[in-house]
Parts: C-alpha cells; structure tokens; sequence
C-alpha cells in the first residue's frame, strides 16, 4: 500500500508544492492532520488546485498562523493526539514545517511519525544551510525508529550539497524538484516526472 509521511528540514520549503506532486503522481489521496491559519491558501487548498486527487478532512483547522501548540491554545482548541490518526488506504500525509514542531506541549511531529510508523520522505531546500538542517533532521528521525523513504530536495541544483547530505546520511536521494513559474497543474506534474521516478515510490 502506497503511503508516506512528508515533512520537512523548516518550513515554507515547498514541501506542500512536494507533497501535491508526489500525490499526484502516484493517484493517492493526501491528508493534513492540523493546518495552522486559515486567511491564506490552506495546503488542502493548495493540494487539491495542483493534484487531481482526492483530499481528505484536517485533524484540526486553527485559525492562528503558529506552531500547532500555540495555535490552539490562542483558538481555544484542545488537541487529542488520539483524534490524529491517518485515513485508511492509500495516503499522502503532510506535516508541518519541520519533525521537532510542537503538535502539544508535550508532543512533537515526530513523536506522531514514530507512533504512526509509516515511511518518511524528506523534503529538503537546497540553499545555503541545508546539509546542517538535513542531517539533523534525519538523526532526529533515526533516533525515534521512524523509516526513511529518501531525500526529495526542492530548489535550483546544488550537487554538492545533495549528494553530501545523501552520503554523510546514506538516506536514499529520490530526486529533486525545481520551482515551477508558474505553479500549475500540468507545469509540476512534468517537473515531478522530470526529476523522480514514480517507481521509487511504489
């Protein structure tokens, strides 16, 4: 059964850009467990213009754009880690910003990822900083047993820093997306096929 966690080295990478593509591609469904403000865009939104797949229901809608824990306390909401079970079947499930975010005060994303234990994809900028933010954010991942699908890097080729950040980690490099203008359907559609191989996740 197809089914992998995205998350991120931070946020506001493009892991949701990613995300939509990978969900996409591979005709699976994509679920957020908790969006963080609701004035912009929401990433269901942004998933459900550029992928021509189903989405399913948030976990939480927060209207304050912050750290889920933050988020719902300001709302007024509680969260029940126990309610943030992801959807039978086949899934694209996105995190937010990077694994060490607060969902509570005593929970983070990846203590849900290791809970969960379904395959993480990695999604990592490839500007300046990245090879610290990726290799920390892998350990972090290792130390909980959580599995590693790969690496997706997002942004302009920067070889070197892909291909140190796979060896030093020996996480799987799956590929790379570049930014899409404009972002359409159809323009990260053939980005994603571009630059990954459908079969490595499937």
């Amino acid at each position: 059964m197809t089914r992998f966690v995205v998350t991120g080295t931070d946020t506001g990478i493009g892991k949701t850009i990613f995300a939509a593509a990978l969900a996409g591609a591979l005709g699976v469904p994509y679920w957020k467990p908790i969006q963080s403000g609701l004035e912009e865009e929401t990433d269901s939104e942004i998933v459900a213009r550029l992928a021509s797949v189903p989405v399913r229901p948030e976990g939480y809608r927060l209207v304050t754009p912050a750290s889920p824990h933050l988020a719902a306390e300001i709302d007024g909401v509680i969260i029940d880690p126990d309610a943030l079970t992801p959807p039978d079947g086949a899934l694209i499930v996105e995190g937010a910003g990077g694994v060490l975010v607060p969902v509570t005060r005593t929970l983070l994303y990846a203590d849900l990822f290791a809970r969960w234990q379904i395959p993480v994809v990695v999604c990592a900028r490839t500007g300046l900083g990245t090879i610290n933010h990726s290799l920390l954010t892998i350990e972090a991942l290792r130390a909980r047993g959580i599995p590693i699908h790969g690496l997706a890097f997002l942004g302009d080729a920067v070889d070197d820093s892909e291909a140190i950040v796979a060896r030093i980690s020996g996480a799987r490099r799956l590929g790379r997306l570049p930014i899409v203008d404009p972002l359409t359907p159809e323009g990260l559609a053939e980005a994603f096929a571009a630059g990954f191989d459908s079969a490595d996740f499937r």
